[in-house]
């Protein structure tokens, strides 16, 4: 079973957000694995260990990505793919079409994604390349298990769960309870320094540059306003009232 994990770097969530000059500062942050796709490459290798075959990870972006795939070699997966091109872009619409034109001309049994990414969190990456590929797709999973080419997922419904039954290959994204990503060990880092891994770019795929068409574009990238101290009214419950309509009224304007 060739099982593909699509991989995105992303900055540590307790990382200190900066901006200059309308971008964010990547100077000396911290950068790590989106933390849904960890569930992802976790499932992967369980997969894999249960079934047999192959786990390749592949991301497009900057080519500090590379960090993220090797952590990924050293929990436990075989291959890497980082396709890196400044022409591509950070547009999911143009992601998808770059991991589109590389994967089709794969051998795929299946492919597994986190939910959505922490920093942009729009979550249409895995959704466009399902679609690309003409695949089956079950988003949010929680659960998966695959017998004889077919997939039954337990996925998140907003607070409810479904239960989903596919044809392989199909594309699954992955949600907080799937697993419990692991470590990488010592031995797995040392391993992960001589797994396959390939490099391209947008020449080395079957896709133009005029293709890569970008759906979305940000305007603007601003932090949020600072909080303000909060006060305390005092006095009885009707003088606290009026005191605090007043607030909303005049300060506020918010009544």
């Amino acid at each position: 079973m060739n099982i593909y994990v699509i991989l995105k770097q992303t900055f540590d969530t307790e990382e200190k957000i900066i901006i200059k000059n309308g971008e964010i500062c990547e100077e000396e942050a911290q950068l790590i694995i989106n933390p849904y796709d960890e569930y992802a490459v976790e499932e992967a290798i369980q997969k894999r260990d249960a079934l047999g075959g192959k786990v390749f990870v592949i991301s497009v972006g900057p080519k500090r990505t590379a960090e993220a795939l090797r952590t990924a070699l050293a929990m436990g997966a075989d291959e890497a793919v980082l396709i890196a091109d400044e022409k591509i872009g950070s547009d999911e619409n143009s992601i998808s079409k770059v991991l589109a034109s590389y994967l089709k001309n794969q051998t795929v049994d299946l492919i597994l994604g986190g939910y959505f990414s922490v920093d942009n969190g729009s979550g249409q990456t895995a959704i466009r390349l399902a679609q690309l590929l003409n695949l089956p797709h079950v988003g949010s999973i929680t659960k998966l298990a695959i017998d004889e080419g077919i997939a039954k997922a337990t996925r998140d419904a907003e607070g409810d769960l479904e239960q989903i039954e596919v044809t392989l290959p199909a594309l699954f994204t992955t949600q907080q309870g799937l697993n419990e990503p692991r470590y990488p060990s010592l031995p797995g880092i040392m391993k992960a320094k001589r797994k396959p891994f390939k490099q391209l770019t947008l020449d080395d795929l079957t896709i133009k540059e005029a293709e890569l068409c970008p759906k979305t574009v940000r305007i603007e990238l601003s932090l949020p306003e600072e909080r303000k101290a909060g006060q305390l009214l005092k006095g009885e419950p009707t003088t606290q009232v009026k005191e605090l309509v007043e607030k909303l009224r005049l300060n506020s304007n918010v009544i």
